[in-house]
Formats: C-alpha cells, structure tokens, sequence
C-alpha cells in the first residue's frame, strides 16, 4: 500500500501521490471495486470518494479493504459527524468543499491528511494563520481559475493547492504548471457512459492519460 509521502517536517500529504485525483460518486456499490482499481492501473492511486450517495462509506470500505494500491479518501465532507464515519470506512485523507473551525479541528484531530476547501484571499490568509499550507480550491474556474491562482503565488508562497471544479484534460496543464498547485481534481476519467456499461479498460486507459498530464512548459508543451 503506497504510503503518503511528507509534504514538510511533520505533515503528510495526498498532493504529491499523483498530478490528478480522481472525483468518485459511485452510485453503485458494486462497482466500487473495479472502478478503483481501474484507476489504480492507469496509475492514479489517491481516490475521493465524495460523500453524496447513500453508499459512499460502503464504498469507501470496500476499496480500502479490496483495492491494495488505493489511496482512498472522503470527499464532500462538512460536519464532524462525516469526518469520524470517514474514519471508520478506512479514508486515508479528508476534502471538503470549505471550512469552518469547527470542521477544520476536527479534520485536524482526524490525524489523516485534510484538504479544507477554499476560493477567496481571506480564506487562504485564515487557514494559514492557522497553520494549514495545503488546500482544495474550489470551484476552481468559476473562483477564477488559473488567473486568480497565480495571483495568489505571489504574496502566498507558502500555499498549496489542489483545484477541482471545471477541470478536464484541456486545462489542467495550466492549474499543474502553477508554482502553488500540486495536483487537481476532476472526474473526467470516470464519464458517465464507460461507468454505465462497466467499461472499466476504458477508464483504466483514461486514468492513464491524465497520470502523464504535466504543467505546460513556456513555450505551451508538456514538461
């Protein structure tokens, strides 16, 4: 089981497990297994499963006890109650779409890796203040996409982000090349239809694709 590799003195960190971490909402239980695993073969191991169906935390169990190269995480998380029934599945990480400090210190005792969700000035500046440098941006294009980041970089160097919310194979070159982006987050790997017929060789080869994504270089090619 791949571990969480350190992202500062003491911390762990899921933004460095991969350039994209696959969004799941996985309506059937059944397909939580070969879905992660799919994504795992194409080489993207840090999985968050968002907690908006009734069989999210079964999933989340069920990929944490069946799938051994799955990081798995619990996504959509806003209250307390979630963070714990998170922990009790097997969840590896935690995101949520935002933060309040009730939720933020209970990530924090969770003592897994946490992405508190973020997309104003105001709300990086307070999570640093309370000593939390990495951060879920979102919604990512509709708080202002790769502009409103890279303007953060510069009085916020010590931020870093993983945006999800808009991103797909065509932009998510310009979010990895930002200094202060560590991966991103999107579910174009797992379309609608590939799930609805099982074609799980297609998401396997889809999740491939977006393991080699890179920032774009200068010159707008692929580094």
């Amino acid at each position: 089981m791949p571990s969480l590799p350190a992202s500062g003195p003491s911390e762990p960190s899921v933004l460095d497990l991969a350039p994209v971490v696959p969004v799941v909402v996985v309506e059937d239980l059944a397909d939580a297994v070969p879905l992660a695993r799919a994504l795992v073969a194409g080489g993207l191991p840090a999985i968050e499963v968002t907690l908006r169906t009734p069989v999210a935390l079964d999933a989340i169990r069920a990929i944490a006890d069946g799938v051994p190269g799955a990081v798995v995480g619990a996504g959509t998380v806003i209250s307390p109650a979630q963070v714990s029934d998170a922990l009790a599945a097997g969840a590896r990480f935690l995101v949520s779409p935002g933060w309040t400090d009730v939720l933020l210190e209970s990530m924090r005792a969770s003592g897994v890796p946490f992405l508190p969700g973020v997309s104003t000035t105001s709300e990086v500046v307070a999570l640093l203040e309370r000593g939390v440098r990495e951060m879920k941006f979102f919604p990512a294009e509709a708080a202002g996409g790769t502009a409103y980041l890279k303007s953060l970089s510069g009085p916020l160097p010590q931020a870093r982000f993983c945006p999800t919310g808009g991103i797909g194979p065509a932009n998510a070159p310009e979010y990895l090349a930002l200094p202060n982006v560590g991966c991103v987050g999107g579910s174009w790997m797992l379309p609608a239809d590939a799930i609805a017929a099982r074609d799980w060789g297609r998401v396997e080869t889809l999740a491939r694709q977006a393991a080699g994504l890179s920032g774009l270089s200068a010159g707008g090619t692929c580094r």
